[in-house]
């Protein structure tokens, strides 16, 4: 298992339709195409000896390496050092745009910055989770590798005086190769799915200008921020990172682009995150426009509104609304499990798909109307389809709210009545209601109103619990949730409410690691799974949330500078973070840094003394 690289130790690369991971020793280990929910080309990071992978490094036995990205880009730099020089491995996808293609391409630029370096390498690709064949096809320009359902080519990047610098050492079914150069020397390989051709010779200058082009879309889309608060480096490579997990064509946001990732090391939470969780809406609209990105978060609430008027009409036993869905809109996430892996460190099983997509989770229509309504703030408005589509909506919440259901966090449990979902429901009608009211359109008044209100109460009598003084996780049961960290931000209610105050401080107590949050306690609140997680790094964001709403400034600060630390080197988080500080879980995750730009925005705005107030 020392085979396995940590998790954090990996970059990531995208061109805004599929990404690529790349370790610190420029190993691509995981890339998907063509899209992030499309099967695997590269996988070792599941299986290290059948997943494939795209190698590259320094032929002497020895080097260090170090890792970073090009400022203010998506550009990824992996230096090596060595006694005879030093050399680098740029990497990254030229942006495709907004017209779904399976053309990709992946761009490796080999350097030699001092010195002398030879490059060596391995393209060994693993089409279909490695369940399908292919043949390799050397050509005088490069390669072409051909599966029943695509091709690959891999164009050699020269000039017509070098054809000796690049040396394919062998081709049966992986292609290895050899690069030497001199200080000053820049060559490479570009490879590309779909390529419409044979493989051909690349010129250094057309090499540059792609990489000029791909700094240039960078940094022109990073300029639009209007973030100029304490925290500005994580904040933005944070928001730089959200945007390599965003589908281009439709704008949804996946919420991981990898699957299969443990929550612990040889445990059986091994979930596929490369669809559009619903909730990740309120989340990721209110981040966005608090940085200034309108494009981003109008393409998403365009999205969600796709997804209201498609089934509004439909009453089913999981209401109108799936929890989540495919980048494309569409709902076919049937799990399943690649018996043929091993998984990451030996973590079986390897799951793709997600058999949580047909849960229960009643949260989901308070996240859709909370980003709808703060959409709807920043002039996003609804039009009259997209109306009549919510109406129905919420006629079937006001039927449906008081039940039972999966929760938040997925369990696999059984149904119960999660305080979390109940909140959320509240939020749904009150803003309905609000639209309604700032519109003029016409809605069921009061039955909305009804259910509202009659929500609000139940939980403040069933969702308290008198004895530990805090809100629970579910009725009739005095288990703490996370989660519950967001009844302040949605105004569900006030920070300075003792009822919440005492809600914070058992939290706590009980939830709290060294500023690290866990989501709840699997042992005291039986998940129907089998094993332990780590701290949720979500959570931990939200508790700094909920500090600075809550006045606790100088703790908020501490929290965040600590959590802060436990970004890998690059700045990015997967999902939790186990007791000795390693990542776990799959990576990096959009969730938490939605909620670490959240989080940064309101505790600066809290320490200007700008209170930043609730949804």
């Amino acid at each position: 298992m020392d085979d396995y690289p940590l998790i954090e130790n990996h970059g990531l690369i995208g061109d805004l339709q599929t990404a690529a991971l790349v370790t610190t020793d420029a190993t691509i280990d995981w890339f998907c195409c063509p899209r992030f929910d499309s099967p695997s080309v590269f996988g070792a990071l599941l299986d290290r000896r059948d997943g494939g992978h795209f190698t590259v490094r320094p032929a002497a036995g020895s080097f260090t390496t170090r890792q970073l990205y090009h400022p203010d880009t998506a550009v990824l730099v992996t230096r090596f050092m060595t006694e005879a020089g030093a050399g680098e491995v740029v990497d990254f996808m030229p942006v495709t745009g907004t017209t779904a293609t399976d053309r990709h391409r992946l761009v490796r630029m080999l350097r030699c910055v001092r010195g002398s370096m030879t490059f060596e390498g391995e393209i060994a690709p693993r089409f279909d989770y490695g369940r399908k064949p292919h043949e390799l096809h050397i050509s005088e320009h490069g390669a072409l590798f051909t599966s029943e359902d695509m091709n690959l080519a891999v164009h050699a990047v020269r000039e017509p005086q070098d054809d000796r610098l690049l040396t394919i050492l062998s081709g049966d079914k992986d292609l290895r190769f050899r690069l030497t150069l001199q200080a000053g020397q820049q060559r490479g390989l570009i490879m590309e799915s779909s390529p419409g051709g044979p493989p051909h010779e690349v010129r250094v200058a057309e090499f540059e200008q792609l990489f000029d082009e791909t700094v240039g879309f960078w940094r022109s889309w990073l300029g639009q921020s209007t973030y100029a608060g304490r925290w500005r480096e994580a904040v933005e490579r944070s928001a730089v990172t959200l945007k390599l997990m965003t589908y281009a064509p439709t704008g949804a946001l996946v919420a991981a682009p990898t699957a299969a990732l443990p929550e612990q090391l040889g445990g059986e939470r091994n979930w596929d995150y490369r669809f559009t969780w619903i909730r990740d809406a309120s989340f990721s609209v209110y981040a966005l426009l608090g940085l200034g990105f309108k494009e981003e978060a109008k393409a998403f609430i365009g999205w969600l509104h796709d997804r209201v008027k498609e089934k509004a009409g439909e009453g089913n036993g999981t209401g109108p609304l799936n929890i989540m869905y495919r980048v494309d809109g569409s709902s076919d996430l049937i799990e399943e499990t690649l018996e043929h892996w091993e998984g990451y460190c030996g973590s079986a099983p390897v799951r793709i798909g997600n058999g949580a997509a047909t849960q229960l989770q009643l949260d989901i229509y308070g996240e859709a109307l909370d980003s709808i309504y703060f959409a709807h703030r920043h002039g996003m408005h609804l039009d009259n389809g997209g109306w009549k589509a919510l109406h129905t909506l919420l006629d079937w919440l006001v039927d449906h709210w008081d039940q039972p259901g999966e929760g938040l966090w997925e369990t696999r449990g059984g149904r119960k009545d999660f305080t979390y979902g109940r909140v959320m429901s509240w939020v749904a009608f009150d803003r309905a209601l609000r639209i309604a009211y700032d519109d003029g359109r016409p809605a069921a008044g009061g039955r909305w109103v009804g259910a509202r209100d009659e929500i609000y109460a139940q939980v403040l009598s069933r969702g308290w619990d008198p004895q530990k003084q805090a809100f629970v996780q579910h009725y009739g049961d005095d288990v703490l949730d996370s989660s519950l960290l967001r009844m302040p931000t949605v105004g569900f209610i006030t920070p300075g409410d003792p009822m919440w105050k005492s809600t914070l401080d058992a939290m706590e107590r009980e939830l709290v690691s060294d500023s690290l949050v866990y989501r709840y306690n699997p042992e005291a609140s039986p998940d129907g799974l089998r094993g332990s997680e780590g701290t949720f790094s979500l959570c931990t964001f939200m508790y700094v949330d909920a500090l600075a709403r809550a006045g606790r400034t100088d703790m908020a600060r501490l929290v965040l500078e600590k959590m802060l630390t436990y970004a890998n080197h690059l700045g990015l988080y997967s999902e939790e973070i186990a007791l000795t500080g390693r990542q776990l879980g799959n990576f990096p995750q959009a969730f938490t840094h939605l909620a670490l730009i959240d989080a940064a925005i309101t505790l600066d705005a809290k320490l200007n003394g700008a209170p930043r107030g609730g949804r």
